[in-house]
């Protein structure tokens, strides 16, 4: 009986001592696991916070995209007054141009009545309708030169209209592309700071569309300038926009590869959308003559084939 009451008193202080030590450790770990609940906070707040900075320049850049859109469409409109305006000189011309033809016929009629005339009547009034017959033909050169030179100065007039509407369409396109790569510079900027986000959050897969997309507008805007003249109002910030955005480019590990004007090779890893037969090149020659879409590598590895137009004998 004594050992039993003995065996339960040890087990019941055993028990007792082992509560007392699981009891010490909970203690010690309370604060470590207040530390984490802490720092987890921290950066909830953090994230949450860079969240709402994301959700303003999304906003900010909506608002920009349709004050372009609006610009646009006002544009348009421009450009279709424009059309107009030279369908109506061109009418102009064509009727100008009727009208000189029918007073030289008539004056070629009254002219060849007029000789007619004097033939049956040559002795009597031989004099007179030489002069008469004189005049008349000073009168329709004098007319002819008079509406030729009306007809010329319309001409120079449309062709000078055309000119500065060109020039004007030209300075547009400048300034919508000048916007255009402050906005993609302001959404390449923010990319990255949510490339930088994500990378100490997780490991996705990184996302190239943004990059792609301005690759490709890089191209559209140096196949337009390729077009215009060097003293273009607005050209030489665009210039200096494009070479940032490359900078950029090149600083985030993105290479773009410029095929045009290069011998085509059909080793080139490269898509030929469209092979142009072309005359003046020499026979058996295939020149890279438009980029449509520029080849892009990130960190030495292809992540987009260029499409290009080549250009043969």
């Amino acid at each position: 009986m004594n050992k039993t009451i003995i065996i339960a008193l040890l087990f019941g202080a055993t028990n007792l001592f082992a509560q007392q030590q699981q009891d010490s450790i909970l203690v010690s770990e309370i604060p470590i696991i207040k530390n984490n609940v802490f720092q987890q906070r921290k950066e909830i707040d953090a994230l949450t916070k860079k969240l709402k900075y994301q959700q303003y320049i999304i906003r900010t850049q909506n608002k920009l995209i349709k004050g372009l859109q609006e610009e646009d469409k006002s544009l348009n409109w421009s450009i279709d007054s424009l059309s107009k305006l030279i369908q109506i000189n061109s009418q102009n011309i064509v009727t100008n141009s009727k009208e000189l033809g029918t007073k030289i016929q008539e004056t070629g009629q009254k002219a060849d009545a007029q000789i007619a005339q004097l033939d049956s009547r040559v002795e009597k009034n031989r004099l007179y309708w030489i002069i008469t017959a004189l005049a008349t033909l000073l009168l329709g050169g004098l007319i002819y030169w008079l509406l030729g030179k009306r007809i010329k100065s319309s001409k120079t007039d449309v062709e000078t209209q055309i000119r500065n509407t060109k020039t004007s369409l030209e300075e547009e396109s400048i300034k919508l592309d000048n916007k255009l790569v402050e906005v993609l510079e302001k959404q390449l900027k923010l990319q990255q700071e949510t490339t930088k986000a994500q990378s100490v959050a997780s490991n996705e897969k990184e996302d190239h569309s943004l990059a792609l997309k301005v690759a490709d507008e890089i191209v559209r805007m140096q196949k337009n300038i390729s077009k215009m003249g060097k003293d273009t109002k607005g050209l030489k910030p665009l210039l200096k926009g494009i070479e940032r955005i490359q900078n950029n480019f090149a600083a985030n590990g993105y290479e773009m590869i410029n095929y045009l004007n290069k011998p085509y090779d059909e080793r080139f890893n490269i898509d030929v959308i469209n092979f142009i037969t072309d005359e003046n090149l020499e026979e058996g020659t295939r020149i890279i003559t438009a980029v449509i879409k520029p080849q892009v590598n990130y960190k030495g590895v292809l992540i987009q084939r260029a499409q290009v137009d080549v250009s043969q004998n």
